[in-house]
């Protein structure tokens, strides 16, 4: 995840996103920089444009979910005390 903050840190600074300024974030940070790591988040962001995302993800956050502004109905409690009946029941037949 550190690496998806670093580009985006570098993104947000207006600097190039690449393994060189990734190298140097992570490092910065105290952490031994993973070469295999910095070059497929390298290559998955290649073409992308992380503005555009970002926009599209804050959208998406935004957007009211379809049942939230729904009351959620009390459910009755007679499926608890149908349960006891049946387990006191179930007791009796044992001990006949």
């Amino acid at each position: 995840m550190e690496y998806i903050y670093a580009a985006l840190l570098l993104h947000k600074l207006g600097k190039h996103v690449d393994s060189e300024h990734l190298h140097k974030v992570i490092a910065a940070a105290g952490e031994e920089p993973d070469e295999s790591k910095i070059k497929s988040l390298v290559a998955s962001l290649k073409g992308v444009d992380i503005a555009k995302e970002l926009e599209n993800a804050a959208l998406v956050s935004a957007a009211p979910s379809s049942g939230a502004g729904h009351k959620e109905e009390k459910k009755e409690e007679k499926p608890k005390e149908e349960k006891k009946a049946a387990a006191a029941e179930g007791l009796s037949a044992l001990f006949g």
